[in-house]
């Protein structure tokens, strides 16, 4: 991420323009999620998210070469914490896997990730799923001008914690627009009060790693794929938001509304 880049502050063109790249991110993955299932291989979800994006909604794969990524999702399975390389690897029964997409249209990023369940997984594993979206939504709830980042960090590690869980420190989210990844960086772990406070019109991705474990992580030798040191399991869920004049509006909302998550309000 650049360091040098003040916080942009968007304006309504550009918050349209930016909702516009969410909403293409979202779709995305609410197509995938029929597919998601025992049997299919991640490339072949792959291949769907990239025809989707090329053919459907006339966008562009963001991830695709992006400093030489190979594919168009990140499929992270189980015990991967991110960035997991699609491959011919069947999914099983009772696997949790996160697929987070990023799509180009007229210039503007758009990035969401979700968790599926794959048949039926084991309690823990459901529980991970659904602590890790409370985390995300505990943190997003906190973005309103004049909260700062520390909060929406500590709100997310306090519901993790709570669960027993830990919070990945090595990845955050970060501001997106024209550029991918821009500043703020967004930690998923701190302290209330700290951090930069935050102005309406600041866009930025929220998106907790969490892990059934310890929080340390190992990278394969591919270069890409994150793993959990101790091999216990992982979930992430990732929203693009904005911070108005009054709170937040979330840029990626799933058009198929919650899906028996509670809502971000």
């Amino acid at each position: 991420m650049s360091r040098s880049r003040t916080v942009p502050i968007r304006n309504q063109e550009e918050l349209t323009q930016l909702r516009r790249a969410g909403a293409l991110a979202a779709d995305v993955l609410h197509m995938i999620g029929e597919h998601v299932k025992a049997g299919v291989t991640t490339n072949q979800l792959d291949r769907l998210c990239h025809d989707y994006i090329v053919h459907v909604q006339q966008a562009v794969p963001a991830n695709v070469g992006y400093h030489g990524y190979p594919k168009t999702i990140c499929a992270s399975v189980n015990q991967v914490i991110c960035h997991g390389i699609p491959s011919d690897a069947p999914l099983k029964d009772g696997d949790i896997v996160n697929i987070d997409v990023a799509v180009i249209k007229d210039g503007w990023y758009g990035d969401s990730s979700r968790m599926y369940c794959v048949g039926k997984p084991s309690g823990l594993a459901r529980r991970l799923v659904r602590t890790t979206y409370d985390a995300m939504r505990a943190g997003i709830q906190q973005v309103r001008p004049g909260a700062t980042l520390g909060d929406v960090g500590y709100a997310i590690q306090r519901v993790a914690q709570r669960e027993g869980f830990s919070v990945v420190r090595e990845y955050c989210g970060h501001g997106i627009g024209r550029i991918y990844h821009d500043e703020p960086q967004v930690l998923h772990y701190g302290q209330p009060a700290s951090g930069l406070t935050l102005k309406a019109g600041m866009v930025f991705t929220i998106e907790p790693m969490i892990n059934a474990g310890r929080p340390d992580i190992r990278q394969l030798a591919d270069g890409w794929t994150v793993v959990t040191r101790d091999n216990s399991l992982s979930a992430q869920w990732e929203h693009m938001v904005a911070v108005t004049e009054h709170g937040f509006e979330v840029l990626t909302p799933w058009p198929d509304g919650q899906g028996g998550y509670p809502a971000i309000d």
